[in-house]
């Protein structure tokens, strides 16, 4: 019985889960730490599109290629970048240091920034990632929890070129019409059907 505990315990200690702590104290902590694992989780789902929506944040609405969110008194609106995308143009930013906070991201080809700026007692945050832009106004003490945010849902988002493509087409955006009438007179049925039930 004894080998059969140390067994399980060994087995146990040597194949164990890996926890990854996020410091989210530090903003840039946050985004090494999640946009360098590979994530494929998704519960949300649009035309050419598919991302994660992390818990405590909710859709609210969407319009075309711009999602609604909203989080503890905060609007994230996103906006996925299709266009960009299919034709794989590049992003250039350069970081400013007169803004509160301002990093351009590569992340194995992924580029992006984070630029956050202040407007009187609040904060906004533009978080471009993956052909994709999130935009939120914030309190300064809801700005990290807001990045945390902003990373999962972007460092998610997985675009289906197929889809994508079709949507690009010319004849998309086309419809086939057909003329319908509801309300037209109908032609007289010279049926003897009627007559014979009069006679």
């Amino acid at each position: 019985m004894k080998k059969l505990i140390i067994i399980m315990l060994a087995t146990l200690i040597l194949t164990g889960c890996t926890v990854v702590r996020i410091d989210t104290t530090s903003i840039d902590n946050i985004l090494d730490v999640i946009l360098s694992k590979d994530n494929t989780l998704y519960n949300r789902v649009g035309r050419g599109y598919k991302y994660y929506v992390p818990r405590g944040v909710t859709y609210i609405d969407s319009s075309g290629s711009n999602d609604k969110l909203y989080s503890n008194g905060i609007y994230y609106y996103l906006y996925l970048d299709e266009i960009s995308y299919y034709y794989k143009k590049t992003l250039k930013y350069k970081e400013d240091d007169s803004k509160y906070y301002s990093r351009k991201i590569n992340n194995n080809g992924k580029l992006g920034y984070l630029e956050i700026t202040q407007k009187e007692n609040l904060y906004l945050i533009e978080f471009v990632y993956n052909y994709a832009k999130i935009e939120a106004l914030v309190p300064k003490e809801s700005i990290n929890s807001t990045v945390l945010n902003c990373t999962y849902i972007l460092s998610t988002i997985k675009y289906n070129s197929d889809i994508i493509k079709l949507s690009l087409e010319d004849d998309f955006l086309k419809n086939k019409e057909e003329t319908y009438n509801e309300f037209r007179q109908k032609q007289k049925d010279n049926s003897s059907f009627l007559n014979y039930e009069e006679e």
